[in-house]
């Protein structure tokens, strides 16, 4: 398999707990794995540090932990860049897009039963993404998203049951601001989207 393929599903498996915080990776389980030698893997696990996701002890790789210091500089950077983006992705943002976004407004709003942490946190991915590839700078979506996924950890670790209605307040907000063009509505959604984030993440760590 080829480097940037495992890198790929090493870092899916981070950002989705499917490899724990905290965990150590063993080399030679992950070449068998991947049917490729330890050199590859030792590559990729150094690239994965060099962007927070693992940290290395002596000649071992480990899953870095949960750090709410690090979370809290990553929202200082969001709720500047973000509540930027978002304006600019209201003003470029195509027909096709905007539909986009009603759809994702309209299963928000037709959410039955109880869904997973997991499937909402699914959905919140989506909707940021849509986001972010509407501002029309990749460089800029991209940052964004390497930010949010840091996030994911934590809303995938909390213990209880995330309740739909809370958590997609300010999304729904964001969505009819941008179908209004306001954007003293969505500056305004947008910074208390962050803010809760940040707020709901620290009351349970």
């Amino acid at each position: 398999m080829e480097p940037g393929k495992i890198y790929e599903s090493l870092r899916e498996k981070i950002i989705w707990l499917d490899l724990k915080p905290e965990s150590y990776l063993n080399l030679s389980e992950l070449a068998e794995t991947f049917g490729v030698s330890r050199t590859p893997i030792k590559e990729v696990l150094i690239l994965l540090q060099a962007e927070g996701w693992v940290s290395r002890h002596g000649s071992h790789f480990m899953v870095t932990p949960l750090s709410l210091g690090r979370i809290k500089e990553i929202t200082e950077i969001r709720s500047v860049m973000e509540v930027q983006a978002n304006i600019w992705a209201m003003e470029r943002m195509t027909t096709s897009e905007l539909a986009a976004m009603k759809d994702i407004e309209a299963e928000i709003l037709g959410m039955n039963g109880t869904p997973s942490n997991r499937q909402l946190v699914e959905l919140d991915v989506r909707f940021h993404r849509s986001l972010f590839r509407a501002t029309r700078n990749r460089r800029l979506a991209q940052m964004l998203e390497r930010l949010l996924v840091h996030y994911l950890r934590f809303w995938l670790s909390i213990k209880r049951e995330i309740e739909p209605q809370p958590f997609f307040i300010e999304t729904l907000k964001i969505i009819r601001a941008v179908h209004l063009k306001d954007e003293t509505k969505l500056r305004a959604a947008s910074e208390d989207h962050i803010k809760r984030s940040i707020e709901e993440i620290l009351g349970d760590f």
